[in-house]
């Protein structure tokens, strides 16, 4: 039975899938509850909805009985981009956040050392990228609230330790345990959108972490041969720092990062604190960031820098370039 969702529906599944605060997403499959046809040809459909509004209800607000602990897993959104470091245990994920954000991850030599996710930020020029340190993954255990935070994500680190004989089947065992949860670990940046809303396709970077122990520098394709991946992929230490230096850099490039410089009519742009959006982000874009009531009554913009000249008056749905300032006009 065909569904026939409603211009409404779709309108907000839109929404939904470029949401990526918790509380954001949870009104919005609200509305999408909402918004659904009730007959048979939606009742997979609806059944879905519902388990998603009571998985992002719990990790908001934690279980009625047995603590918060859920509610501790939601992270606030900051910089850029949202990254989710995932890995075994023992794979030095809290060395390498701590080393890259100066962060106060817990580092230990036991397996389980982290237990909820910590944030961090990673500097690149004038912006930062969140990076978020979560609990390993293993056979044995998955902490629930994982998946919530990697379901709102931008994009996945997959860290293993490339010394470890058995890396091979952890990378395999992680990738194919979070497909099974709705979270791809994808191989292109981009990672592409699908029609199942409720799948997240995290682009996906290897960081063969630990590469001071096994040097072989061959030893990351023999990983990835063997796992049956092509991630992109660096080898790095998180002791010595080699290699660090080109992590942020790609996520630069790969998220296709485009900063936009706000300017208020006859005073200098600023120049300290640019608004992100990705490559075809448009001035409305912009103006969402700015605040929402600019947004909507917002009317035209001038911008310097992607206009035929310095500038030069455009509508809402012109799209940014990385550099350009943007001086908003509202109605």
């Amino acid at each position: 039975m065909p569904a026939n969702l409603s211009p409404e529906y779709k309108q907000a599944e839109h929404a939904y899938r470029a949401a990526r605060e918790p509380r954001e997403r949870l009104d919005l499959l609200k509305e999408m509850l909402r918004a659904i046809p009730k007959h048979k040809g939606t009742e997979h459909l609806q059944a879905d909805i519902k388990s998603r509004i009571k998985e992002l209800s719990d990790e908001l607000t934690g279980p009625k009985k047995g603590g918060a602990r859920a509610g501790h897993f939601t992270v606030r959104r900051e910089g850029a981009a949202q990254v989710c470091l995932v890995g075994p245990p023992n794979a030095g994920k809290s060395t390498l956040h701590a080393a890259l954000t100066r962060s106060h991850s817990e580092v230990g030599p036991f397996p389980y050392t982290t237990k909820l996710p910590v944030p961090g930020m990673l500097p690149f020029e004038d912006i930062a990228f969140q990076l978020v340190d979560l609990p390993p993954l293993s056979p044995e255990h998955i902490e629930p609230g994982t998946i919530g935070v990697l379901q709102g994500a931008d994009a996945a680190w997959l860290v293993v330790d490339i010394s470890d004989p058995g890396c091979t089947e952890q990378t395999a065992f992680i990738r194919d345990a979070l497909a099974r949860r709705k979270v791809v670990l994808d191989e292109r940046w981009p990672a592409p959108s699908e029609d199942d809303v409720f799948t997240a396709r995290l682009p996906t970077l290897l960081v063969a972490n630990k590469s001071d122990l096994d040097p072989d520098p061959d030893e990351v394709n023999v990983l990835e041969e063997l796992a049956g991946v092509r991630y992109p992929a660096f080898a790095v230490s998180a002791t010595t720092g080699q290699g660090l230096e080109k992590l942020a850099p790609f996520l630069f490039a790969s998220l296709r990062v485009v900063r936009v410089y706000s300017k208020l009519p006859g005073k200098p742009p600023d120049k300290e604190r640019p608004f992100v959006v990705r490559s075809g982000g448009r001035v409305l874009d912009v103006a969402r960031l700015v605040h929402q009531d600019v947004a909507a009554t917002l009317k035209y913009a001038r911008v310097w820098g992607s206009g035929e000249f310095d500038g030069q008056q455009v509508g809402p749905e012109h799209r940014v370039a990385d550099g350009d300032v943007v001086e908003l006009h509202a109605r």
